[in-house]
Formats: structure tokens, sequence, C-alpha cells
């Protein structure tokens, strides 16, 4: 969630430009720019977006896996760890 105090207008981000990248690393938290009022962009500290689409490729990841056991893909736990004690030579569990 974008906070109230996040926001402010492009040309305000233009004149202090340093100090509101010195703010968005070190909180990490995005700013809106608006123009005429209107918000316009976002603007965040690479590290910060870097970890937001880490996060989304997460969500995507397990949001295929989803799908694929909907669809009758996949395998049970028993298969997958009959399988993965095989191919590193684990002895069976009793």
């Amino acid at each position: 969630m974008i906070r109230a105090q996040a926001i402010c207008s492009l040309t305000e981000f233009l004149r202090n430009a340093k100090t509101h990248i010195m703010n968005l690393k070190k909180t990490g938290e995005p700013e809106v720019l608006t123009v005429n009022g209107q918000a316009e962009l976002v603007v965040q500290d690479a590290v910060a977006y870097q970890e937001l689409l880490d996060k989304l490729d997460a969500i995507e990841a397990i949001r295929k896996g989803l799908d694929a056991i909907k669809r009758g893909q996949g395998q049970t736990i028993e298969s997958f760890f009959k399988v993965f004690e095989n191919k590193h030579d684990i002895p069976k569990s009793k």
C-alpha cells in the first residue's frame, strides 16, 4: 500500500530529486508522482523493485503449479520421495 505522504507532484520530485532518491533507498517504498493533481507515475528504488519482481515470479510459479494440479498433472508426495530417494541413493525409511 502506498502511504499518503508518499505522494508528491512531479515538479516537487524534480526540484528535490536527491532527497526523494535518498528516501526511496532508505524506505524501499514507492512514491506516486502527480501531474496536474492526477497520479501519473510511480517511482521506486531498484533494489525494492527487484524484490517486488522476485515475489511476483514466486506467485506466478505457485499459480502455475496449482493450475497443473487442477489439470491432474504432477505426482503424489509418495511418488516424489520414491524417485528422489532412488536418484540420490538414500536408504528407504521404515
